[in-house]
């Protein structure tokens, strides 16, 4: 960007829960230090991650570990299929949809470029109306390839073929939902013309502006079918300040004994949260190790177990012997940068084909779906992560190749290349 220019406005719009938005930030101080503004619109419980990376903040409506709660959510976290997976996202975020169209729009209304998350889909449609440009970033592989199916499918593999159609039908079936309230909004609120049927993405595919996946090419490897705008680049890490320090009972904790087994699961909700968390606490006991662990109910605790709150990835699991996590994209990545076997205990979405990838690349043992869970299962997938040497060495490899990488660097200059491009 020339200096002689006035400020460029970055409007990043990052929806979803901490491990969604905290990668969006990172990109977005990427972005701050080439120069640019960037406001970064998310959902208030983490404006402090906004704010204390030095950006701009746009608070967007609603708690996604609450909304997860609901009796909707759960049924969400369950789905199995394209179909369901989509249909049911669209019944969780109707209540709050135009209050969130509303306030992902107010985000953008001066913004001179605009990155949206594939929940900020807004981010499209506001660079329509207003002749910005816009570029889509993501956390998990999306567009259509004959390499793998749809992160929605729980296989590994449909054929060529199939696996290129599934990512259509993913495509297909959420526009499908959602075309009605959106060419309203389209209309009503932006002055634009309605979209066929066949949606945005003929429009994205022929504007050929850059696709962002921000995740390691080494963990998943860019299809040789994907058109040259899309860019694996890396994961984009937000790195705990130098200066932060850990509570003194963590710091005892750590100094006490062997390094721990970490247990993190995210925003996830559990059904029966009591028997899940009774079952990881067996599992543990029946391993022997000790165990840092976040998100756990009151009474968890004991010699051999600490709970935490929020305590950065950064700084926390490089001092930790293996990970037990949900397998989200943000979760997965910390613990593949830490070179830890990792085990894997999906929900939905995207966390079962990171528990794959992880497994495939000798990083950890099979993931063990959140819904099968029990002491038994995770005990022996403990074992093997903590255990296996082999396990280790390859774990330990895969974080020094990762940690090579630069993904918000990258990305930041694909982005910084493009918008100097279009804005000539």
């Amino acid at each position: 960007m020339s200096r002689q220019e006035a400020v460029v406005l970055i409007s990043i719009l990052a929806m979803g829960s901490r491990g969604d938005v905290q990668p969006y930030v990172a990109l977005g101080a990427g972005l701050l230090a080439r120069g640019f503004r960037v406001r970064v619109a998310c959902s208030q419980p983490y404006w402090g991650l906004v704010e204390a990376a030095g950006l701009e903040y746009a608070a967007l409506p609603g708690d996604p570990r609450a909304a997860l709660a609901t009796q909707q959510g759960q049924a969400w976290l369950a789905a199995n299929n394209p179909i369901a997976f989509t249909r049911r996202l669209v019944q969780l975020s109707r209540p709050d949809m135009e209050r969130v169209l509303a306030a992902l729009t107010a985000a953008c209304e001066d913004a001179d470029a605009i990155v949206y998350g594939p929940l900020g889909f807004v981010g499209f449609h506001v660079g329509q109306a207003r002749g910005v440009p816009t570029a889509l970033a993501q956390l998990q592989p999306t567009e259509p390839t004959r390499a793998f199916p749809s992160f929605t499918v729980p296989v590994r593999s449909l054929g060529p073929l199939g696996n290129k159609l599934s990512h259509r039908l993913l495509e297909q079936v959420g526009w499908q939902l959602l075309r009605r309230p959106v060419n309203r909004w389209r209309r009503e609120r932006l002055g634009l013309a309605p979209l066929p049927l066949s949606g945005p993405w003929p429009i994205l595919r022929r504007g050929a502006s850059p696709v962002l996946y921000a995740y390691s090419p080494t963990v998943l490897p860019r299809p040789a079918d994907w058109p040259p705008h899309l860019h694996v680049t890396g994961y984009w890490f937000l790195d705990p300040e130098p200066s932060w320090r850990p509570p003194d009972n963590l710091a005892s904790f750590l100094a006490a004994g062997p390094p721990p087994v970490y247990v993190g699961l995210g925003s996830m909700v559990w059904g029966d949260e009591a028997r899940a968390w009774q079952a990881i606490r067996a599992a543990l006991r029946q391993v022997g190790v000790r165990a840092v662990i976040t998100g756990a109910p009151p009474g968890l605790e004991d010699d051999a177990v600490h709970v935490v709150g929020d305590v950065p990835h950064g700084w926390l699991l490089p001092r930790m012997a293996a990970v037990v996590h949900h397998g989200g994209a943000g979760t997965t990545a910390a613990s593949l940068r830490a070179g830890l076997p990792t085990v894997v205990c999906p929900f939905f979405a995207d966390q079962p084909l990171w528990g794959r990838r992880v497994h495939a690349l000798g990083a950890g043992p099979p993931p063990v779906p959140a819904r099968r869970l029990s002491a038994a299962r995770l005990g022996q997938a403990l074992t093997q992560a903590v255990r296996d040497p082999a396990m280790r060495r390859c774990a330990a490899a895969l974080g020094e190749r990762i940690r090579a990488e630069d993904g918000v660097g990258q990305a930041a200059e694909i982005i910084e290349r493009w918008l100097d491009r279009v804005r000539r």
